[in-house]
């Protein structure tokens, strides 16, 4: 599977996107960040449907900096005008830069007095260097370079507590987990103590993250590949039936795996 698209419900309606690597100097703080850029005409709107990775972001937007926590639920962004944004995806290390209570933010966003960090990446992506004004590339790549700079400044290495989140939630990400204890032996550590961790550096218990990373998994096989059965899909990911898989989909997206794919269809 692409994973460029991942939680991306509708990726034909995205405007322009870009997603870049994470230099090694903030390789514990971001898991990538990622540049949208629109141009829509007078008087129409570009809704654009998400089912989030289940981690915090940090997003310069044109007026604001806000930190976007954790979520639960699919949810939409309704993009007009001309605009941009450069996001951090961060990675759990980096929340308590920002909350000591990532779970009071889930499903919402607080705007952030970032003044240092909003100037320069906004010079970056409002340059016009002349004859290059139009090379994206590098707005995009000195944007980043900012906010990378402004990362890097904001204090001590990460502890080994906020690194072992970092590892719960590269292992709850991979296909190969089903249940907590699965993780637990994979890090060494207790379900206890990965479920403290978690609350404190995501906002969300472990068993979340898995079912959430197998509903991104499940629409994207649903979108990408219609060829194969839902009963297959729901088998391949370790739901116990079609059912489950359904009301999965119904809970959380609002709608059935039959309705999302027949949209693509039509």
């Amino acid at each position: 599977m692409d994973s460029s698209f991942k939680g991306i419900l509708y990726p034909a309606r995205l405007p322009t996107f870009h997603r870049v690597a994470t230099p090694a100097s903030v390789s514990n703080l971001v898991q990538w960040f990622w540049i949208p850029e629109w141009d829509i005409e007078p008087g129409r709107t570009s809704r654009q449907h998400l089912i989030s990775y289940p981690a915090s972001n940090l997003v310069v937007q044109t007026t604001n900096v806000v930190f976007s926590g954790p979520t639960t639920r699919a949810a939409h962004r309704d993009l007009t005008g001309r605009g941009w944004a450069v996001g951090a995806l961060l990675l759990p290390a980096a929340v308590p830069f920002f909350t000591e209570n990532p779970a009071s933010l889930r499903d919402t966003e607080a705007a952030l007095p970032l003044a240092e960090l909003h100037l320069s990446v906004s010079a970056a992506m409002n340059a016009s260097d002349g004859d290059n004004a139009s090379d994206g590339g590098a707005r995009r790549e000195r944007a980043v370079d900012a906010f990378v700079a402004w990362l890097a400044s904001l204090g001590p290495a990460p502890s080994e507590e906020a690194l072992l989140a970092n590892r719960l939630m590269e292992v709850v990400s991979g296909p190969d987990v089903s249940v907590i204890e699965e993780v637990g032996e994979r890090l060494a550590v207790s379900p206890r103590t990965l479920q403290r961790v978690a609350k404190k550096y995501i906002g969300l218990s472990p068993s979340v993250l898995i079912r959430r990373r197998r509903l991104q998994d499940a629409a994207e096989l649903v979108r990408s590949d219609p060829g194969v059965d839902l009963a297959g899909i729901a088998a391949e990911l370790g739901y116990a039936d079609h059912a489950h898989l359904t009301n999965d989909f119904q809970k959380h997206l609002g709608f059935t795996p039959s309705t999302y794919r027949r949209s693509f269809k039509a």
